[in-house]
């Protein structure tokens, strides 16, 4: 079903077929899929007095499962209660770090990051100005990345094409003439190791995209040099099973049931509206050419041999298509690793670790996602960062921050689940078994669980904890004082 949508999408020959497919695949995730059919689902007759196929028609009930899957499992990988912290041998680099996240709102752009990368891949930009750190994404459907031949997972360029109108570039300060205003023209930019090279635009008429010895005019006003010595992006490939370009996508497989599931809730639904205005059949009535209004206040005469119906829907038809229903959308999200729990049959809070036995589907996959979007794509952002502040000083907060080290730069990762009560007090008896067995230390304790309790500075906690100490021991030195008697025991 998809496949047959997809066909009827506006197809340009100049971009590439990955273009295409990530184009049909976004509109999937922004809930636009249906946007080109040309009629809503209750046009039965077109203007020429023709039937209108359902396939022409777009639903009137719309599921969005795709989207719940992927707004599900991103909320699992970056949501507040889920980003993780920076951990490092240098305690300043890590607090600098954890700042800087704080301040960019890192997380806010790893989870647009992950939305958009949610149909194969995503770009993550990281930028320097004015000494200053910022990072946003990209989708990739204009994108092409190029590998180093020497480093098959380094960047040596990427590169942007798409079109785009005359009067677009006007507005943006480019020389267009404005009789050209409705062409179209190439826009072109690319990143590497040492520049961001905007390129002049060029009438797409005059431009052989598919040549490879074709050169753009360089911008010379807006062409940034940074030389960083790497090209300041790093490119996302979702999941496993893609291409040199492009991961698996997280919802592709449940798209054709997601498709289903929505026709037959719009079929469901114009069934309900028949059944609360049905349709008046009269055979051999005598009455004459006025008006026959329905209502149960207006009576209708037919002859002896004559006969009315209210063509209804059967209630059992009814109930068929809702279990029916019910039972597509457990395929789909089983497909794809969502999140099949009902809320309504959960009788009491449960307990951290029964929420991931529950949800363990949807934990499988934020974990895949883990890999590509926390190893592979956060952790590749914040060395970035690092060998930024070699070359130059970088502002976090205000302050000029210099020479930062990545020696064993990490992610410590939260717990999927907010623990309860219960959890925590099973934690603290373990984590206090361990600490005064001599198993593990007093500061690995406390690591464990800083992100559980918003402990910033592990080290600082210890100090505080070894200073309450020393005060209790000195109030209950004071309070055996008091209670011998005098000249001791």
């Amino acid at each position: 079903m998809f496949k047959s949508l997809v066909a009827k999408l506006p197809k340009d020959k100049d971009y590439p077929q990955r273009q295409f497919v990530i184009n049909a695949l976004t509109k999937v995730v922004d809930g636009t899929m249906y946007d080109h059919l040309p009629y809503s689902f209750y046009t039965e007759i077109n203007e020429a007095g023709e039937y209108v196929k359902l396939a022409d028609r777009r639903p009137s009930s719309r599921s969005n499962l795709c989207r719940v899957v992927v707004d599900d499992s991103v909320s699992l990988l970056f949501s507040d209660g889920h980003f993780p912290t920076v951990g490092c041998e240098n305690d300043y680099t890590a607090d600098q770090i954890n700042l800087l996240i704080k301040e960019t709102k890192l997380n806010q752009v790893m989870i647009d990051a992950a939305t958009r990368g949610s149909v194969g891949s995503v770009a993550i930009f990281m930028k320097v100005l004015n000494n200053r750190v910022f990072f946003d994404s990209m989708g990739t459907q204009y994108l092409t990345p190029v590998w180093r031949d020497d480093a098959p997972d380094t960047l040596e360029v990427v590169k942007e094409r798409y079109k785009v109108k005359g009067r677009v570039l006007r507005k943006q300060g480019y020389a267009i003439d404005e009789e050209m205003s409705a062409q179209d023209f190439w826009f072109a930019r690319d990143w590497n190791d040492k520049a961001e090279t905007w390129y002049l635009p060029k009438l797409c008429s005059v431009v052989d995209i598919d040549s490879n010895d074709y050169v753009f005019p360089v911008d010379t006003v807006k062409t940034v040099n940074h030389n960083l010595g790497f090209v300041p992006i790093v490119w996302v490939k979702n999941l496993p099973n893609g291409d040199d370009i492009d991961g698996g996508c997280t919802f592709k497989v449940a798209v054709d049931t997601m498709i289903e599931i929505d026709y037959l809730m719009s079929q469901g639904s114009r069934g309900l509206r028949y059944s609360s205005d049905p349709m008046l059949v009269i055979k051999d009535s005598a009455s004459d050419d006025s008006t026959i209004v329905k209502g149960g206040g207006n009576a209708l005469k037919v002859e002896p041999a004559g006969d009315a119906k209210l063509l209804e829907i059967n209630g059992t038809a009814s109930a068929a298509m809702t279990e029916w229903i019910k039972m597509l959308r457990e395929s789909a999200l089983e497909s794809v690793h969502g999140n099949r729990s009902n809320a309504d049959k959960i009788a009491a809070a449960q307990s951290g670790k029964a929420m991931e036995l529950m949800n363990q589907s949807l934990i499988w996959l934020a974990d895949k996602l883990r890999i590509s979007y926390g190893e592979g794509a956060l952790l590749e952002l914040l060395k970035m960062v690092v060998r930024v502040s070699k070359k130059q000083s970088i502002k976090i907060e205000g302050k000029d921050v210099k020479d930062l080290s990545n020696e064993s730069l990490c992610l410590k990762w939260p717990h999927w689940y907010h623990p309860t009560a219960t959890d925590r007090q099973a934690d603290a008896t373990a984590l206090n078994t361990l600490a005064s067995g001599g198993i593990l230390s007093r500061q690995t304790a406390t690591a464990s669980i800083a992100d559980e309790y918003d402990i910033e500075d592990v080290q600082a906690e210890l100090v505080k904890i070894a200073d309450e100490s020393k005060v209790k021991l000195a109030q209950t030195q004071k309070t055996l004082e008091n209670t011998l008697p005098i000249g001791g025991v």
